[in-house]
């Protein structure tokens, strides 16, 4: 057995990935030793061990005998965590740009991205592609809305419409049916009441769930007496009422995806500067500043998320638009709003991949996927400490971290 640092068993996983010289004929057993152990479903195991073979978890836990022959790499210090869920998110319509949006996600740290609603059908192949260094990509393929220009969308205008456009989608073989009730302050018309129920009729037909872009909270109390699975955002037009609280209450399988808004408050992303070209961190930077309307409109969403996080409300986690780094300042926005970094976690790994019907993603146990996070402090103790990342494993590859992905 031979002994080496984890920044040495990167570098070398990394140029292996890079010069396309690793071999996938023979598996690599490698023992990750000695490493605080962030499960993925609220628990913890201090001085852990994780054993990978291949693309897999083999063993993990306290007491673990290492096969004869793995290389050893030394975790002492360091907490691992699972690779991130990110279950909503908008890429990139074209094949290179949509590479680089996984490819940045690895980066970060994200093992999955779900993209709700807007793709490119053409790419939804890609799906079924292993991308070195990169996130899975995963799909809602052609959300529906109403007449709305320059949205990708299935538009309609008939219940029939709302069926046909669910039926397409499932014909791809999509992971969930998204749409919007949504009239963006009066400029589009909302899905009709008897046109969702449609869509969410047929898309149980099709063994799919539906999931909904609300803003108000009238709209989302219809929507829950309609059935709805997933709520793609939270109410944002105003605190919630104790009647919408009960109805979450009432359906302990309806899932939550808060997108909680910029907090509106100038932040210090030194973190982010090493990990994205040198203009569009300027440009981030232009725009980190103190404003006061944003802070009110995150403040309603981040009292309306603490009181159904306290009812028992199963969240995932999302962060809508295509920030690769998203997750780190969306979990951040959570725990400030009032949950614990672990149910943060939680809601960002085990959740999201239950949520996406992903058997091998979300937590770090034996039989499921070697995609993980070994970070240089303890996100328990800082939900920021998840920025403070030494190292991504992707199906028991290193992600190269040397440069930031052009």
């Amino acid at each position: 057995m031979r002994r080496v640092s984890a920044a040495a068993v990167a570098a070398t996983f990394a140029v292996g990935v890079l010069s396309g010289l690793a071999s996938p004929a023979r598996a690599q057993v490698t023992a990750y030793e000695g490493a605080r152990l962030i499960v993925g479903n609220g628990s913890v195991i201090e001085n852990a061990t994780l054993v990978v073979d291949g693309t897999k978890i083999i063993q993990a836990g306290a007491g673990v005998q290492v096969p004869a022959g793995a290389t050893r790499v030394s975790l002492a210090g360091k907490t691992v965590m699972p690779a991130i869920v990110d279950s909503h998110v908008h890429l990139s319509g074209n094949r290179e740009r949509l590479i680089r949006d996984l490819k940045q996600r690895g980066y970060w740290g994200v093992g999955v991205a779900m993209s709700m609603g807007t793709d490119n059908l053409e790419l939804l192949p890609m799906r079924a592609e292993t991308i070195a260094g990169a996130a899975r990509f995963l799909s809602a393929g052609r959300g529906i809305t109403r007449k709305e220009p320059m949205r990708p969308t299935h538009q309609i205008e008939t219940e029939e419409e709302a069926r046909k456009a669910v039926r397409d989608n499932a014909a791809l073989n999509v992971q969930m049916i998204k749409f919007w009730v949504d009239d963006r302050d009066g400029k589009v018309q909302k899905v009709t009441p008897a046109q969702y129920a449609a869509i969410i009729d047929e898309a149980h037909k099709a063994g799919l769930r539906a999931a909904a872009h609300i803003f108000n909270m009238d709209d989302a109390k219809e929507l829950m007496r309609a059935n709805l699975d997933v709520f793609a955002h939270g109410v944002r037009d105003k605190d919630i009422d104790d009647e919408t609280v009960a109805m979450f209450k009432q359906r302990p399988n309806l899932i939550l995806i808060p997108n909680l808004p910029d907090r509106g408050v100038k932040v210090d992303r030194a973190w982010m500067q090493a990990g994205m070209p040198a203009d569009e961190f300027a440009k981030l930077e232009a725009d980190n500043i103190d404003r006061p309307r944003a802070q009110a409109f995150y403040g309603i969403q981040a009292r309306n998320l603490a009181k159904l996080n306290a009812a028992g409300v199963r969240m995932v986690m999302g962060t809508d638009g295509n920030r690769p780094w998203g997750p780190h300042e969306e979990m951040q926005d959570m725990v400030i709003a009032g949950m614990t970094p672990m149910q943060v976690i939680v809601a960002a790994t085990r959740n999201g991949a239950e949520f996406l019907r992903l058997a091998d993603a979300g937590t770090l146990e034996a039989g499921k996927s070697a995609d993980f996070i070994v970070l240089d402090a303890n996100p328990l103790d800082d939900i920021a400490n998840t920025r403070k990342i030494s190292s991504v494993i992707l199906r028991g590859a290193a992600v190269d971290r040397t440069r930031p992905i052009q």
